[in-house]
């Protein structure tokens, strides 16, 4: 590995890792990342915190990462949605539910707010699902299957 290509392909390997451990502790999610292919393969991620999301997805774009929805896809893992190299299973299973403080309704003008930066990560049909329906249900979730997305102009994996 004395070549500079192979010390970038370790570096990538290593940042890779790095990520994988930062973002797995902290939105409660199960990752796999192949890096010889830049491939992160989510097979269960309970969501998180918006903010936090979209900083990760801004450097998964930015790397050009490939991101495959395979598994459980809850809240704010739906924003992977918005990425240009994503992929859906079939068989995946999304979670989508309007904005909260951890359960408690926000006001107004910060639910229209944050609605609007979830529904920014969806393709137009989905999106408008989403602000017409799915965003109003704040303690649970709609539940909707890969196929559904696929369906609706989703890639498949």
């Amino acid at each position: 590995m004395n070549s500079l290509a192979g010390k970038r392909a370790a570096a990538r390997a290593m940042a890779a890792l790095a990520l994988a451990a930062t973002v797995g502790t902290a939105a409660r999610a199960d990752y796999l990342f192949l890096a010889a292919s830049k491939t992160m393969v989510v097979t269960s991620d309970r969501g998180g915190y918006l903010t936090q999301r979209s900083d990760q997805i801004s450097r998964l774009r930015a790397a050009g990462d490939r991101v495959e929805l395979r598994g459980t896809c809850l809240s704010a893992c739906t924003m992977y949605l918005s990425l240009p190299n994503v992929c859906v299973a079939p068989t995946a299973i999304f979670g989508f539910h309007g904005p909260s403080l951890n359960g408690v309704p926000l006001p107004p003008r910060d639910f229209d707010y944050w609605s609007e930066v979830m529904a920014s990560n969806y393709n137009p049909p989905l999106r408008s699902w989403f602000m017409k329906k799915a965003r109003y249900n704040t303690s649970g979730y709609y539940q909707v299957t890969g196929e559904q997305l696929i369906r609706l102009g989703y890639p498949t994996c």
